[in-house]
C-alpha cells in the first residue's frame, strides 16, 4: 500500500555510512549512522578499508529498516549515494579488494597528475570529462594501484579483477557478486568518461594506462541496478537509484532548473550550478559535470569542489582536542575576536578555483589573544570564504549573477555559519526543512525508477524553506574580508596561481 511505502536510502560518505529511511513525502522515518576508521599511511595519503564501509553500511540499513517497520513504514526500492572518486579494485571471484580504497581526498598521485599535465594532455581530458588533472579524481588512483601492487596489472588484464566508485562496491557486494554498474555521475567522476559522448574513452584509458576489462557498465541515474542478497537485508529489496553525493544533492535539492545552485556542506563542500542540457566548459578553474541523467538525457552542471569544510572543525576536536563537540562552534564562533585571523585549510590541497595538490594548511593573523573561540571563528570563515571564491567563478562562467544559495549538509545546522555565509558571499542563504538532501535525492531518483513519482519536476512541491539567511553587512565590510583571505591563499599556493 502506498500509505505506508518508504524508501531506503543509502548515504556512504567519507566519515560515516548511514541509512535513512524516507516516507513518500520525504520525511525521515528512521535513521541509523555509524563512523569508521580513518587510515593516514603517509603525509597526504587518505584510505579506507572497504569492508569498514560495507559492514557500517549493511548494520545502519538493518537498523533503519527494523526501526522504520516498528513505524509501519516498509522500504519498497533502495537508492544509494556516495563517496565520490574514491576508488576500489577486487578479485570478481573472491570479492576480495587488492588494496585499501584510494579516497577522494588522497594526494599521493601529485606527481603524475603534473606530469601529464606537463606533457600536454591536460586539454583533451578536460575536452572529453569536464575535469583537471588533479589526483582527486579517479584514473590516477586506479593506476597507482595497478602500478604498485604485485601482479595486480597482469590480473587486471585478464577481467580478474573490477573496479569501482564506492556505489560500484556496494552494489557489488548488496547483490552478491551480481551487479558491476556504476551510474553516469560516478562515471563521470574518473577522468576516464567522455560526458559529451556518455561513455567510456578508449584514449583516456590508453592514457592513464587502465584496461578496459575492469569498468562497470554506465546506467542512468535512475534505472534498474540489481536486487539485493535476501541474506543481507532480510528480503530482496530492488537498487534503483545511484547517484554520487554532490549530485544525488542536486536532486535532493529540487535545483532542476538551469542557474539553480545548491552547496552541500560535509566534510568538504561542494558548490553545483544546473547547466540544463550544455555542458558549459569552465574557464575559471570549476569542473563540468553530469549533474544526473534521466532516461538515457544528461543534465549538466558547473562545480566547485572544496575538500576540507566540516573536516576543519573535525580537525579542531580531534587532533587539536580543543573543542568537544562540532555542535559547540556555533556558540563559541559567536563569542570570538578575530579580526585579520584567517584558516587556509589545506590539509589535503586546495581545490578549485585553484588547484593546488601540494599546498598545505596555514594559520595567518594570530596574535596574544588568539584563543580556542578564534580557532573556530577562522575555521567556519574559511568555508564561507572558500563557497564565495566558487560563487564568484560560477558567475564567471556562466555570465548569471547569483541571488540566492540553497544549503544542505551537516553543518548547516549552525545558524551562525548561515549567516556568515550569508554576510561574505552577498547572496541570500535558504536552507530547507530536510537537510539531508544528498540521502533524499538517491531517495528520489529510486522512487521514480521504481514509480512511486511521475517526474523530477513533481518533486519540487516537496521542496520546503526552513529558514532564509540575508546578508547583513556593507560590501565594504565583507570586501575587507575577502581581501584579506586572498592574500592568506596566495601565501600558501605552491603552484604560482
Amino acid at each position: 500500500m502506498a500509505e505506508n511505502s518508504g524508501i531506503l536510502a543509502i548515504d556512504q560518505g567519507t566519515t560515516s555510512s548511514r541509512a535513512i529511511v524516507f516516507n513518500l513525502e520525504g520525511r525521515i522515518i528512521a535513521t541509523a549512522q555509524e563512523e569508521f576508521t580513518q587510515h593516514y599511511p603517509h603525509s597526504g595519503w587518505v584510505e579506507h578499508d572497504p569492508q569498514d564501509l560495507l559492514n557500517t553500511t549493511v548494520d545502519t540499513c538493518r537498523r533503519a529498516l527494523k526501526a522504520a517497520k516498528a513505524a509501519g513504514v516498509h522500504a519498497r526500492t533502495i537508492g544509494i549515494t556516495n563517496q565520490r572518486e574514491t576508488t576500489i579494485l577486487w578479485d570478481r571471484t573472491t570479492g576480495e579488494p587488492v588494496h585499501n580504497a584510494i579516497v577522494w581526498q588522497d594526494r599521493r598521485t601529485a606527481e603524475r597528475c603534473a606530469a601529464l599535465k606537463s606533457a600536454g594532455h591536460e586539454p583533451l581530458v578536460a575536452e572529453r570529462t569536464g575535469l583537471l588533472l588533479d589526483p582527486y579524481f579517479a584514473a590516477t588512483k586506479i593506476a597507482w594501484i595497478l602500478e604498485n601492487v604485485k601482479g595486480v596489472r597482469e590480473r587486471a588484464r585478464n577481467g580478474e579483477l573490477a573496479f569501482g566508485t564506492v556505489d560500484t562496491w556496494l552494489l557489488w557486494k548488496l547483490t552478491g557478486g551480481r551487479s558491476h554498474a556504476t551510474d553516469a555521475t560516478n562515471a563521470s567522476r574518473t577522468l576516464l568518461f567522455d560526458i559529451h559522448r556518455q561513455a567510456w574513452d578508449e584514449d583516456l584509458l590508453a592514457l592513464f594506462d587502465i584496461p578496459a576489462a575492469i569498468l562497470p557498465e554506465v546506467l542512468d541515474s535512475a534505472a534498474d541496478f540489481g536486487v539485493t542478497d535476501p541474506a543481507l537485508l532480510g528480503a530482496e529489496l530492488p537498487i534503483e537509484g545511484i547517484a554520487g553525493d554532490q549530485h544525488a544533492a542536486v536532486v535532493g535539492q529540487c535545483c532542476f532548473q538551469p542557474g539553480m545552485i545548491k552547496s552541500t556542506y560535509g566534510t568538504g563542500c561542494f558548490a553545483l550550478m544546473n547547466t540544463g542540457d550544455q555542458a558549459v566548459p569552465s574557464s575559471n578553474r570549476l569542473l563540468t559535470t553530469t549533474a544526473y541523467r534521466i532516461n538515457g538525457r544528461p543534465t549538466y552542471a558547473l562545480e566547485g569542489a572544496i575538500f576540507i569544510a566540516g573536516a576543519a572543525i573535525q580537525w579542531l576536536r580531534d587532533e587539536l582536542g580543543i573543542i568537544a563537540h562540532a555542535s559547540q562552534s556555533e556558540g563559541l564562533a559567536n563569542d570570538a575576536e578575530a579580526e585579520g585571523l584567517y584558516l587556509v585549510p589545506a590539509f589535503t590541497g586546495l581545490g578549485a578555483p585553484w588547484w593546488d595538490p601540494n599546498a598545505r594548511g596555514a594559520i595567518f593573523g594570530l596574535n596574544r589573544n588568539t584563543g580556542v573561540a578564534e580557532f573556530v571563528h577562522a575555521a567556519l570563515d574559511s568555508v564561507c570564504l572558500q563557497t564565495g571564491d566558487l560563487l564568484e567563478a560560477m558567475a564567471g562562467d556562466s555570465g548569471t549573477a547569483q541571488e540566492t544559495l540553497r544549503v544542505d549538509g551537516g553543518m548547516v545546522a549552525n545558524n551562525w555559519l548561515l549567516q556568515r555565509l550569508a554576510d561574505l558571499t552577498g547572496l541570500a542563504v535558504e536552507r530547507p526543512e530536510i537537510i539531508e538532501t544528498t540521502a533524499l535525492g538517491a531517495a528520489y531518483l529510486a522512487g521514480l525508477q521504481h514509480g512511486l513519482y511521475d517526474s523530477l519536476e513533481s518533486l519540487e512541491s516537496r521542496w520546503a524553506l526552513d529558514r532564509r539567511f540575508e546578508p547583513a553587512i556593507s560590501r565594504g565590510a565583507r570586501e575587507h574580508v575577502v581581501e584579506g583571505w586572498h592574500d592568506a591563499v596566495r601565501r600558501t599556493l605552491t603552484t604560482g596561481n
